[in-house]
């Protein structure tokens, strides 16, 4: 087993990846814990023992449930269970259960101890990882609603990824998790698909870990993790997340080449060139789905928790790399799409 180490001074916990990794678990509960809520999904064929007095806590399966309402009944579980601060929280499942459970426990008698055990690709190179926890806002009363404009930063006390785990994903939960993969290949240049699993995941985590501990907040570096993510969120709450979020972040890298390339940041064979990584390197679909409106996109884009100033916010390439660029206007938002669209400068 591969332990990645996430630096952040008294918090600072260990990312254990490996096959049969969830006998760490108890290692890395918090000491003296006397008893555990064990969050998962009915669905989750992935059983753990946390070494201490337990109980299992099922929530509810899809975005429907990623709510505040959702988070309300699982506090409503704590209660009923006792829950103190004394005690700990474990999330097993995917982004939507680390989310969930992770943002609960930020909550709950104002924060309780939290391990996540990743049982999909997608949690386990990113969204078990730093700490970011939230709940989606439904739209209603005349407002816009989003992904994740609800949560708080909650770093949990270890994190474990049991490659066990994968061999029960069907092939659309591997291709979300390839679909972070690509975000980190153009933050790196990493050859990630060349590394045996339990170095291509370590090294995912790694990457993480080290942006997360120059940046815990999303102050500065850690903003570049959003890369591909602006349209991506759009795209979800478009599809009623009919379009899952690696499938969404696959589509927005190859939107904000365009988006790069329409502000004169990039060349066309830029552009061609993440349309290879994404499309031929990680086998990911580019195109936006049928149907979907290219004004209630850019709406939807105005709207993301990421947006700093007048106009969007962007994470672009650019001779200087991969960057925040700020004041983007819908114009030029708009004209990515419909160069999207025609897939222009594909190769």
């Amino acid at each position: 087993m591969i332990t990645v180490r996430v630096p952040l001074g008294e918090r600072s916990y260990d990312v254990v990846v490996g096959h049969g990794a969830r006998v760490e678990l108890r290692r890395l509960l918090p000491e003296g814990a006397r008893r555990v809520a064990v969050v998962g999904q009915a669905s989750i064929p992935f059983d753990v023992d946390p070494g201490l007095p337990f109980e299992r806590i099922d929530i509810g399966e899809g975005e429907d449930h990623k709510t505040l309402d959702g988070v309300e009944a699982l506090c409503r579980r704590f209660a009923a269970m006792g829950l103190t601060r004394a005690d700990a929280v474990v999330a097993v499942g995917g982004g939507m259960v680390t989310d969930v459970a992770g943002f609960a426990a930020s909550v709950w008698h104002r924060g309780v101890p939290v391990v996540h055990v990743a049982t999909t690709l997608l949690g386990m190179v990113d969204a078990a990882i730093g700490g970011k926890t939230g709940v989606n806002l439904p739209a209603g009363d005349g407002g816009l609603g989003g992904k994740n404009l609800i949560g708080a930063f909650w770093q949990p006390s270890g994190v474990i990824c049991d490659l066990d785990a994968l061999s029960t994903l069907p092939a659309r939960e591997v291709r979300c998790g390839r679909g972070e993969m690509a975000k980190y290949h153009f933050l790196t240049g990493d050859d990630l698909l060349s590394m045996d699993e339990s170095a291509r995941i370590a090294r995912c985590v790694q990457i993480k870990a080290d942006v997360v501990s120059a940046d815990e907040r999303e102050g500065g570096r850690r903003a570049l993790l959003n890369y591909g993510h602006t349209l991506a969120h759009a795209l979800e709450t478009a599809t009623d997340h009919a379009m899952a979020h690696g499938e969404a972040v696959a589509v927005g890298l190859v939107y904000a080449a365009h988006v790069a390339h329409r502000l004169g940041r990039i060349s066309d064979t830029r552009v061609a060139d993440h349309y290879r990584v994404v499309a031929d390197v990680y086998g990911l679909a580019t195109s936006l789905p049928p149907g979907v409106d290219h004004a209630e996109l850019v709406r939807l884009m105005g709207h993301d928790k990421k947006v700093l100033s007048d106009g969007l916010t962007f994470v672009l390439d650019g001779p200087a790399g991969v960057e925040v660029v700020t004041g983007v206007a819908s114009a030029v938002a708009r004209s990515a799409l419909d160069d999207l669209a025609a897939a222009l400068h594909r190769p």
